[in-house]
This record gives structure tokens, sequence and C-alpha cells, in this order.
């Protein structure tokens, strides 16, 4: 029996992935699988629907811009990463309907979740958003109040690397999109999230902010600001026709009470000057300035290392689930990111190393804390 609990498939091969499926279910009959797919092989989402179909056997998943796998990103192939017995998984779509509050949608995920809690010590809360989904962070800010510490909280954004729509989310029979695969993993003790980026001293308040949108900063238009503060820290001259190829590399931090750094990526610039970013900046946040060279990477590895040994005792040769934010990835540059995952699989010694290259991460602020979401991160766990 193939007692491995993640199997990567370089070619979409519906024969040997049935062939596995069915290996699986003989040994496994109450079993489930999550897929990983990359952007590039998103019309394959069919044929996996017809093999688990065929086989009885229930399926959920998401589409990516790449996979990881190992010491690589990789954009063909899938992940499937089986359950023994299928945890509870709901598929919502469509979350940004008029009229639907973000405490209502809290409300709907929360009142599932709490009806398959158990007497079991840990759970968590496993999250896989479209990056679409505009309100990420007021969502589970929501879903908080509802659940607060009684499940960990973990996850990613799928969707394509490009931000344009693309249904993202799935499970036996549909493909959604502007949606998120809530999932309760029992026994799970949550999972590990770091960045490594130190914040500069200069300090700045978005003094107006819609959503991700960030308005004003100290109170005039955002991008003026932005533009001074790259030339005066860090020498670059940034103008409306340079805007895309820099802006990655200096993604503005909002800076907590705890002192931690959440990373917000400017990705749009407005006509009127405001800066659209990849998750939600709230009104009056303190900001700084990062860039590419702050990131510590040997740092990154080290606290993910420590996280997971704390949650799960030696890792070493186990697998683990890995979701990589693709903006990190354009930020470092692939070389260095790679060189990463590298560190990252001999600092920990695990077997496998399985996972994507996602859009924003969802992690807790400290082990079993309040759920953030993440941009420029690593999030990590033991399935």
């Amino acid at each position: 029996m193939d007692k491995q609990t993640m199997r990567y498939f370089p070619n979409l091969d519906g024969n040997a992935i049935e062939g596995l499926v069915e290996q699986w279910k003989k040994a496994f009959p109450a079993m489930g699988v999550m897929a990983l797919l990359p952007e590039a092989e998103k019309e394959a989402v069919g044929k996996l629907q017809g093999v688990f179909s065929r086989q009885g056997v229930p399926l959920v998943g998401a589409i990516f811009p790449a996979l990881v796998a190992g010491e690589e990103f990789r954009t063909n192939g899938v992940w499937l990463l089986r359950f023994e017995r299928m945890p509870y998984a709901a598929l919502y779509d469509e979350l940004p309907q008029a009229g639907i509050s973000a405490a209502e949608v809290a409300e709907r995920i929360a009142e599932g979740v709490r009806g398959e809690l158990d007497d079991t010590p840990d759970a968590t809360l496993f999250l896989l958003f479209d990056a679409q989904v505009p309100n990420i962070g007021t969502l589970l800010d929501e879903l908080y109040l509802h659940l607060a510490n009684r499940v960990h909280y973990l996850g990613a954004n799928a969707g394509s690397e490009t931000f344009q729509p693309m249904p993202c989310l799935f499970d036996n029979d549909r493909v959604v999109g502007n949606g998120v695969l809530a999932m309760l993993l029992q026994p799970h003790r949550g999972g590990i999230l770091e960045h490594g980026y130190g914040a500069p001293e200069e300090m700045i308040y978005a003094t107006s902010t819609e959503g991700n949108r960030i308005v004003h900063i100290d109170w005039r238009p955002a991008f003026e600001v932005y533009r001074e503060l790259m030339q005066k820290q860090y020498g670059v001259e940034i103008t409306r026709d340079n805007f895309y190829n820099y802006a990655v590399h200096f993604p503005f931090g909002i800076v907590r009470a705890n002192h931690s750094v959440l990373v917000r990526i400017p990705v749009m610039l407005g006509e009127d000057g405001s800066l659209f970013c990849v998750g939600e900046v709230p009104p009056n946040s303190l900001l700084t300035l990062l860039e590419a060279p702050s990131v510590d990477s040997t740092h990154t590895q080290e606290a993910l290392n420590r996280g997971l040994v704390g949650l799960n005792g030696d890792i070493a040769g186990r697998e683990l689930l890995l979701f990589y934010c693709a903006g990190r990835n354009m930020h470092l540059g692939n070389a260095a990111a790679t060189h990463e995952l590298a560190g990252l699989v001999r600092l920990t010694g695990v077997s496998r190393l399985a996972g994507a290259k996602s859009l924003g991460e969802i992690g807790p602020s400290t082990v079993g804390g309040y759920p953030l979401f993440h941009n420029a991160t690593l999030v990590a766990t033991c399935l």
C-alpha cells in the first residue's frame, strides 16, 4: 500500500490518477482528496471531477498560479492530498453579492463549522479564498467573532496571477469564483506563517482608505507620498509609467500594536493617485515602506521550522504543505525564492514539500491567535 498522503502527478494522466484513487479507496473507504492545480492546467478540473465521481470519492480543490513541488515551482501537473477520512468541507460561491454583508457570510460559514466541531482538543478552519473576494480581512474578523479560539485559522488565496477573474475553487460537481472553500480539520493544531521583513523606522498614516484602496497617506494623495518615500529611502524614482515594474518590490507594511508587520503589495494605481493593494488596509493604519533586500530568508526558514516543531514535535520525515506568496516570488526573484524552498526542505528534514504559489495567505497573529490576512508570506502546516 502507498502510505504517502501527498502525490504529485507531473502530467494529468487520467488512468494513472484513477488507478491511485482506486488503490487509496480500498485502504481508506472514508477518504477524501484535496487537489491543487496550476493555472496552466485549469481545463483539467473536469477530468479530475470525472475520476473522483466514478470512484465515489469526495473531491475539493483550487487553482493557483503555480505549484510548489519540493524545491521547485511548477506550472504543470497536479497535487493530490489524501485525507483518511474526508473532513467537513463547504464550498461557497459569489460572496460579494449585493445586500449580503460580511457578517451574514461569516455567520453562514460559522454555522456549518459549529455543527461539526466535536470534543477534539484542536481543530483548524482551513480556508481557500478566490483572490477576487474584496473583503477577506473583514470576513476573518467576523468569523473570529463567531468562532473565537475554538479553531485555529489557516489558509491561502487561489486564482490567476494576472488578478483577472477566473473560477478557481471546485468540488466534485462545481467550479466557482468569488468564493471560499472552508474545511474543518480535526484533530489539527494549525500552521505557522512568516515573512521575515524588517520595518524601517519612518512611519506614515493611511488617513483615508476604502477596503483595499489607500486614498490618502498623511492627508495627501497616496501615490504622491509613496513616490516621495521611494526616492528618500531607496533612491528610486517611481512614475505612473514604471509603477508596475517597481511596486511589487516595495510593498507597504502595516505595523501592528505588537510591532508585527502585515505586508500589503500595491498592484494598481488609480487615476486619482490612490493605491490598490492585495488585502484591506484599515483606516488610520500605521504604515512603513518595505523593500526586497530587507527580507531575511534565513530568519523566515528558522521561524517556520521552530514554529512547526513547537506544534507537531519533530517533523523530520513528515510531509509538509506550504503556500508561498506569488508576490514574494516576484519580489525576491525566482532564484532566491527557490533557494528559500530548498533551505526550508533542508532545515525541516521533511520527506515531501507540497503546495502552491498563492495570492495572499491566512494565519494567526500568534499561535492559536487572531486570524489575519497577509501578503508576501510563507504559511506551512503538517496535515
